[in-house]
């Protein structure tokens, strides 16, 4: 679920057009995500109620803002995607390790977490070119003035596998530096740590009994 909806809210960031509409939707699936996070990986309830709180607050607050101010600006869904990016990671991570401790095998749920975590990471990424771009008193690109959302994820996602197309580049010392952290991230975490989940993962054998973990829930 984690996995889907983090696709789903890429696609939509990446392929639809940069509305008001559109900053709406993606709120709202980022908030659904941080709480599906949270939740799926069982972590205590206090976070679980936080999370909770937190996404309904801007679930609410990005159309209420769109019909009083009469936009959705860049800031609130920059907002969203910084608490989304900053606690579903490592509340993944966290569940991963302790189904992981208890089950001592990896499945496709395993996989679908190391993969939500490493395309959440491109959006972090992401989220700190534009904090970037909107704080410094240069362009964050060499090639335009004034990127939208869309650029800085497109920009992201190429850095971090590793494809460089070069038809965008960071133009400041900042830029480049995070630039070569994300490079270097993406290809040490798919070397390492998806190759490791990929080369152990077993498939549920017919009739086995479920884990612990998996009883509880």
């Amino acid at each position: 679920m984690v996995l889907f909806l983090v696709v789903v809210s890429f696609v939509v960031q990446e392929a639809a057009p940069d509305t008001d509409l559109t900053r709406v939707v993606v709120i709202w699936l980022q908030a659904a995500t941080l709480v599906a996070a949270v939740r799926i990986a069982r972590a205590n309830r206090r976070l679980v109620r936080l999370a909770a709180a937190v996404a309904m607050l801007a679930a609410v607050a990005a159309p209420v803002l769109w019909v009083v101010e009469g936009s959705v600006g860049d800031g609130v869904t920059a907002i969203a995607t910084g608490l989304l990016v900053a606690v579903a990671p490592p509340v993944i991570a966290a569940g991963l390790a302790q189904d992981l401790f208890i089950s001592r095998e990896v499945t496709v749920e395993t996989l679908s977490g190391v993969l939500s975590i490493y395309l959440l990471a491109g959006m972090f990424f992401s989220f700190l070119f534009a904090a970037v771009g909107a704080l410094g008193d240069k362009p964050f690109f060499a090639q335009i003035a004034d990127p939208e959302r869309s650029d800085y994820l497109y920009f992201s996602y190429t850095t971090l596998t590793s494809t460089g197309f070069g038809d965008l580049t960071a133009a400041t010392n900042l830029g480049k530096t995070l630039t070569s952290l994300e490079a270097l991230v993406g290809t040490i975490y798919l070397v390492t740590i998806v190759a490791l989940i990929v080369s152990n993962l077993r498939p549920r054998q017919r009739g086995q009994r479920a884990a612990p973990a998996e009883e509880e829930r």
